[in-house]
């Protein structure tokens, strides 16, 4: 008679080789990094953050500031040059440094800092976000490089300052820690950051949370049940802000480019390109009635960050041509010189033409709003499960069908354009192989 196998042995004699010390003490080291990571990310974050809000409301409140645009511009580029930051990347330099190990020096950090909230402050029409990944990106590299940390690991903690930076600034810790992992290489996660970051966005939003900062929510009340004919207007919408996403992103760097070309003096470059922003900015508050031209100050709606017409987008009450306004904007701040980010004007961009969509066709202008605002942080950034996260975490998981949709086919139809032109598309879009070719 065949004697019957000890379970027990057999389960012990296939068990794989599991190295459960090792990954415990991974586990604690990533435990420890990430933690602090996310308390020094989110404090300074949080410290941001209000100085934003300072310099947004104080502009607010004092229209003619805007008019020493052009000097705060020479402000920004005399201190870059100061210390020796003769070519800023931006977020483009930190995403070399986790591909290729490249050098963040740790003067990136006050530098983004003081340059954003200057250019926030007299009017610039730029985010904050992508800001905060070079800020964070910066301190997490250096907290590495303190700690003497190997090449692997410090390029892992870089990726932890990105995520802890984005998620105490913008309350949304699941879109943080993918969008770290996800942002340098189409097509490949980086999952060995995969704890860490989650530990650091948590830590820096508790942070955050802990000393007063708000995250972003928008209410999306009507929902309708998902369904063939809603599947095409949320296909039609989702293709259609993947065009504009490369509008947005070709527009961008035809202005960085253009700017070069014609000023390559930066000095006079910030201070032309200041120049234009304020004569659009007046230009844009000049009314026509029966009395004839007269400007109304306050209504800045391409100025700063922008979230104020994001929330009229959600009401259905922005205007038409918003989108364009804030993508020319943008263009004429970001490529003279000035610093901040491309990320809040994305999503400004994406609820103000799906306000426009919805006013058109005659859908709900919130969710309208909100799956474009999806759909465009997609199409800019290559970051699909990243986008999927933030729509949950700024409207909710009811319209996820809407959202699911719209991200997908952003992702697609956008093509390797993106904001990013150090970002590498490791896998095609299109086809089951690997490219491993720039972004255009």
């Amino acid at each position: 008679m065949e004697k019957k196998e000890n379970p027990i042995e057999y389960i012990i004699e296939h068990m794989p080789d599991v190295d459960l010390f090792g990954r415990m003490r991974v586990l604690f080291r990533w435990l420890f990094f990430g933690c602090l990571t996310g308390l020094v990310v989110g404090v300074i974050g949080t410290v941001f953050y209000y100085a934003i809000v300072w310099a947004t409301g104080f502009r607010t409140g004092h229209d003619y500031i805007i008019l020493a645009l052009p000097l705060a511009g020479l402000v920004i580029v005399f201190l870059y040059r100061l210390c020796k930051d003769y070519e800023d990347k931006g977020t483009n330099l930190v995403i070399k440094s986790i591909q290729e190990g490249d050098n963040l020096p740790i003067t990136k950090a006050p530098l983004i800092f003081i340059s954003t909230a200057l250019t926030h402050l007299f009017g610039g029409s730029t985010g904050r976000e992508s800001a905060a990944l070079q800020m964070g990106g910066s301190i997490g590299y250096n907290l590495g490089k303190l700690f003497k940390l190997k090449e692997g690991n410090i390029k892992i903690i870089t990726m932890c300052g990105m995520s802890a930076a984005f998620s105490a600034l913008f309350g949304t810790p699941m879109a943080a820690a993918f969008m770290a992992m996800e942002i340098e290489n189409v097509g490949v996660m980086y999952y060995s950051a995969l704890v860490p970051c989650v530990i650091s966005a948590l830590t820096a939003q508790g942070v955050a949370r802990l000393l007063g900062v708000t995250a972003e929510v928008f209410t999306v009340e009507v929902v309708p049940a998902f369904d063939v004919y809603h599947a095409v207007f949320t296909g039609i919408l989702g293709i259609l802000c993947a065009v504009v996403s490369v509008l947005f992103c070709q527009t961008l760097k035809f202005a960085g480019r253009n700017y070069k070309k014609l000023l390559p003096n930066p000095y006079i470059r910030v201070f032309v390109g200041g120049c234009i922003v304020v004569a659009l900015t007046i230009l844009m508050g000049i009314r026509i009635d029966a009395t004839g031209l007269h400007y109304v100050s306050g209504v800045h709606y391409y100025n700063g960050a922008g979230m104020d017409v994001i929330e009229m987008a959600i009401k259905g009450e922005a205007p038409y041509l918003a989108f364009l306004f804030k993508i020319i904007f943008t263009a004429l701040t970001l490529g003279a010189g000035y610093k901040g980010g491309e990320i809040v004007p994305a999503l400004y961009i994406g609820a103000t033409f799906g306000c426009l969509y919805s006013q058109i066709l005659g859908f709900d202008p919130a969710l309208c709003a909100a799956i474009g605002m999806g759909a465009l942080f997609c199409g800019v950034t290559n970051c699909p499960i990243s986008s999927l996260f933030i729509c949950f975490e700024l409207f909710g998981f009811k319209g996820m069908p809407y959202y699911l949709l719209a991200v997908a086919l952003s992702y697609t139809f956008s093509g390797y354009s993106s904001l990013y032109s150090s970002q590498r598309i490791a896998y095609s879009k299109f086809h089951n192989k690997y490219v491993n070719r720039e972004t255009k």
